[in-house]
């Protein structure tokens, strides 16, 4: 058989392709949502706004502009003060943030969001709260932002840490089985 080069090339990058799809892991539907991972490896809480709770939002046109529509359960949450879980995305350089992102899932790369803006939640602390790879759970004034220009859809400010949130087993037994760098 006589391969020229361009056919060669093609082959070798379906059997990659394939070989990449077979170690994903990723199954016919595609990766989950951040709100379906993260209920997988956070513990919903009693007292703790869920992330489920935080996704009833939709998208809408308005005016010739795209704005958001919150569901009731959020708008009812707006200048209350609430406790939230997640995972720290530091914006502050230091071990200590004054402000920084919760996600509802942990971050992979340092240059990336880990998920949509309904998974996101601003925090501007009281007092610095130490870095931690773990999530946690803060207490603060939450703000439904309605058309902020930054894409952010929820804030808390005066927040400080409650605790560390335990993760569900299974995900604690994952996250210490993952290789170190």
């Amino acid at each position: 058989m006589n391969l020229r080069p361009q056919h060669l090339c093609i082959a070798l990058l379906a059997v990659a392709g394939a070989a990449g799809a077979i170690n994903t892991g990723i199954g016919g539907a595609g990766l989950p949502s951040a709100i379906s991972f993260s209920a997988s490896i956070l513990p919903e809480r009693e007292g703790v706004v869920s992330w489920q709770t935080l996704a009833q939002v939709q998208p809408v046109k308005q005016g010739g502009k795209m704005a958001y529509e919150f569901s009731r359960d959020i708008l009812a949450l707006d200048r209350k003060e609430v406790k939230v879980q997640g995972f720290m995305i530091p914006l502050d350089v230091g071990d200590k943030q004054r402000r920084f992102l919760l996600s509802a899932v942990p971050p992979h790369c340092q240059f990336c969001l880990p998920a949509g803006a309904d998974a996101i939640v601003e925090v501007e602390a009281r007092t610095p709260i130490a870095y931690t790879f773990d999530p946690i759970v803060v207490s603060g004034r939450f703000a439904v932002l309605k058309d902020d220009s930054s894409g952010v859809m929820y804030k808390v400010t005066d927040a400080g840490r409650v605790e560390v949130a335990p993760a569900k087993p299974a995900a604690a037994a994952s996250k210490s089985a993952a290789p170190s760098r």
